[in-house]
């Protein structure tokens, strides 16, 4: 990647007492910015701006201003004259941005607001509401920096990381290990208002506060992974943030359409209240095992189905088509469980199974490259661009079934689900016809619980590396059964497992038979964020005991 510039940078205000600061009312007092290369550890620029006095900070530069005037023009000619490429912060769009150009409008600070790198075209904060089905609806603001990427942290986290909280403070202590400094909010103008010394706490604080958002998108790589996922899907960077699933897939799908010569209708949608069944989940034998069970999983199951099937917009059939152009079934056309009708590949290969063979294979590709790779930020990137072409992939069977989307059909939507049913049923019934002690196995295997993609299966062996080895090979005897590229594997093994309900079990995970990896739990409350924290350690306790000590009688006192 270019050595980008990046900034970073965070600004105190003095409010008043109990009321959140009010851009007409509360000055800007300090504006900390540190800014960086990209791939460079250390940052080149560390300063503090700062209204009044302030004593020296080793390392740093302190700018000291007498009128709040003078400052935010002198920070807007440091924007200008380090020419970010990148501006990154914590909560920078729905607070800093906006409140910085506010301030400077009512104190009538000329020109302040020129901080893109188009000379005619100023920043203006805008308030704007995002739906996503991942994000839920909400209202937000959004500032232009044209020719300026923004990346603001707080958004980045709440969107791929479920937390219980998402204060930096827990954030960092969460990822990084560390914390703020220790200056709470209502001490800020008190702090301000007294010595050079007391605003040079203070301008720590305000430092830190500008350094932690930069540790922190170098400890998620969240640059290098929204840089591929921007490369891969070929939409502009900025949407990645405020946009959903959706945009990306679509605009793969133009990439591919235009190579092809094919033209997409612009489909009005008006949201249909239309069902179609989703997954299947096997009925699951509630209980505690205490044998190992051994989780079967399917590979990228509806990507995989998608392709086996060939089901795609441009493969759909209707009876008048397969009459008039004589198909003949099986050969040229399938009907699915759910009765639609596809061409095979023999006829026309789909689009989106192309568009999914080439992530697929670009995704190995990238995993190959990694698994070799020893520069540490050239594994990052690449870690990224494995995981948003995972991604990617995955969520080509969201937007042929999202009702209110841009091309919604739930004739692949529902096909591809109904494969997945016929599927796990399918599992169920071989694995469990194959491993029988009529057939001079120990056991009847039994399988205890299906859900969408996976089945957990008990062959009834008491040893770890026994139930390993019947999972390897169960997997590949039932893949034998299916077509190209479906596929099942043997993943991990749960000894002992706590099964309660559907969604909801809990179990020691082992992928090698000497040590187990962690203690597993699934739709407990002690991953859940919807509750308190004594109900979160009690659960804890209890499981420790279950699955760790295997004291069960313990637990239930």
């Amino acid at each position: 990647m270019a050595p980008l510039r990046i900034l970073s940078f965070d600004i105190e205000c003095a409010g008043r007492k109990g009321v959140f600061p009010e851009a007409n009312q509360d000055p800007v007092i300090q504006i900390a910015n540190i800014v960086t290369r990209y791939g460079e550890k250390k940052p080149f620029v560390r300063n503090v701006f700062c209204l009044d006095t302030t004593s020296l900070i080793v390392n740093t530069q302190i700018f000291e201003f007498e009128r709040e005037e003078k400052m935010l023009t002198k920070w807007r000619d440091f924007l200008e004259e380090v020419d970010p490429d990148l501006i990154i912060g914590y909560n920078i769009c729905n607070f800093d941005f906006p409140y910085l150009l506010d301030r400077a409008k009512h104190l009538k600070v000329p020109g302040f607001d020129l901080w893109t790198r188009l000379k005619t075209v100023r920043s203006a904060s805008k308030d704007i509401n995002i739906s996503s089905k991942q994000m839920g609806n909400r209202d937000t603001k959004a500032t232009n920096t044209n020719g300026r990427l923004q990346l603001d942290l707080l958004q980045l986290v709440q969107r791929d990381h479920h937390l219980r909280s998402y204060t930096l403070n827990s954030v960092c202590a969460q990822f990084l290990g560390e914390q703020k400094e220790d200056v709470h909010h209502t001490m800020i103008t008190e702090l301000f208002n007294g010595t050079p010394e007391s605003r040079r706490r203070l301008a720590v604080y305000c430092l830190k506060d500008a350094y932690l958002p930069q540790r922190l998108m170098d400890k998620l790589s969240c640059l290098e992974n929204y840089t591929e996922m921007a490369r891969v899907t070929g939409v502009p960077f900025n949407y990645l943030l405020a946009r959903g699933q959706q945009v990306k897939f679509i605009s793969q799908l133009f990439r591919k359409a235009l190579e092809q010569k094919l033209v997409i209708p612009n489909l009005r949608t008006d949201a249909t209240d239309e069902q179609y069944e989703g997954a299947t989940v096997i009925e699951p034998t509630r209980g505690y095992y205490d044998v190992p069970i051994a989780t079967l999983d399917f590979a990228s199951l509806y990507p995989s189905i998608i392709q086996a099937h060939n089901l795609c917009y441009t493969t759909l059939l209707n009876k008048a088509a397969v009459e008039k152009l004589n198909l003949v079934k099986d050969e040229d056309y399938i009907v699915t469980p759910n009765g639609d009708m596809f061409a095979t590949t023999k006829r026309r290969k789909g689009l989106l199974a192309q568009i999914l063979e080439e992530l697929l294979t670009a995704r190995k590709q990238a995993k190959r490259e990694l698994a070799i790779e020893i520069d540490p930020f050239k594994k990052a990137v690449l870690n990224g661009r494995q995981l948003a072409l995972k991604i990617s992939a995955n969520s080509v069977y969201g937007l042929t079934g999202a009702t209110v989307g841009k091309l919604p059909c739930l004739a692949i939507a529902s096909s591809t689900t109904s494969y997945g049913r016929q599927m796990i049923e399918k599992t169920k019934e071989e694995v469990e016809q194959k491993y029988t002690i009529a057939n001079g196995y120990t056991h009847d295997a039994q399988v205890i619980y299906g859900d969408t993609d996976s089945v957990m299966v008990k062959f009834g062996v008491k040893d770890l590396a026994a139930a390993m080895k019947l999972g390897e090979e169960a997997a590949q005897f039932v893949s034998s059964k299916f077509i190209k590229p479906i596929k099942l594997e043997f993943e991990k093994v749960y000894f002992p497992y706590l099964l309660i309900n559907k969604k909801r079990y809990a179990g020691l995970y082992w992928t090698n038979p000497d040590k187990y990896d962690k203690m597993d739990t699934k739709g407990i409350e002690t991953v859940r964020r919807d509750n308190c924290r004594l109900v979160q350690n009690v659960i804890e306790t209890v499981l420790r005991m279950i699955l760790i000590d295997q004291d069960v009688q313990g637990a239930q006192e």
